[in-house]
């Protein structure tokens, strides 16, 4: 079914980026058919590194500007649309589905919504997941991903009652997204590479480029998990 995913984390720093363009590379290995969109204006670091294929919306509060992310919704009509999403787009967003009734008209048109939220696991970063889940209940699909590169110790989550709660009740999907060791990860943002060129970068050497190699199977194994891509892997 035609999905918009939208990648979240409402804050900066979170690894955001590094999740929509490993789903990126997910979609194009896979030979998955979608769209991917950058709407981070300030630093839109997905579309530098697929700029061949990125295409670009806007999320906003000024009335005049709503109706520049409507594209999206055109494009998830054909194929699933990835969504890299700016920090703090949230109430912009939400003002663009409801205003637009988006969940209904999604429902008439066949187009589902899918929310990526990555986490660090710090008390900011769940509190906005918390609240992006109270804002849409059921009528958006979430799913957590713990970023294990920035927080490898869940144990403060997994053991919150209330949050358990939440997560049960809306029947939320938790995903762990690997750590990427910081000397690949830094050579792949500093000289913009995609995945695929990683995985063939000469500088990492034949164990670097493993790493890159087993980095996305793990990630790989996450995203199948969910059961949207594919089926769930048992």
């Amino acid at each position: 079914m035609p999905t918009i995913h939208f990648v979240d984390g409402e804050k900066g720093g979170v690894g955001k980026s590094l999740f929509t363009r490993t789903m990126i590379q997910y979609c194009l290995d896979k030979k998955i058919p979608f769209v991917p969109v950058e709407t981070d204006r300030s630093n839109p670091d997905v579309a530098g590194v697929y700029k061949d294929i990125c295409k670009y919306a806007v999320f906003s509060e000024n009335e005049r500007q709503a109706n520049k992310a409507d594209r999206i919704f055109e494009w998830a009509i054909e194929k699933p649309v990835i969504v890299n999403l700016a920090a703090q787009s949230h109430r912009a967003v939400q003002g663009w589905i409801d205003s637009n009734q988006l969940i209904e008209l999604g429902n008439s048109q066949g187009v589902m919504f899918c929310k990526w939220f990555v986490s660090t696991g710090g008390y900011d970063s769940i509190n906005l997941f918390t609240q992006s889940v109270n804002t849409y209940g059921e009528r958006i699909r979430h799913i957590l991903v713990r970023n294990l590169g920035l927080c490898d110790d869940w144990e403060h989550i997994e053991s919150d009652s209330n949050f358990q709660i939440m997560v049960n009740k809306n029947q939320i999907k938790v995903i762990d997204f690997p750590k990427l060791t910081y000397r690949e990860r830094n050579i792949i943002d500093q000289h913009r590479l995609t995945f695929a060129e990683a995985r063939e970068y000469k500088e990492f050497g034949i164990i670097g480029r493993q790493r890159v190699i087993n980095f996305l199977k793990l990630a790989y194994g996450a995203l199948e998990k969910v059961g949207i891509w594919y089926e769930k892997v048992e």
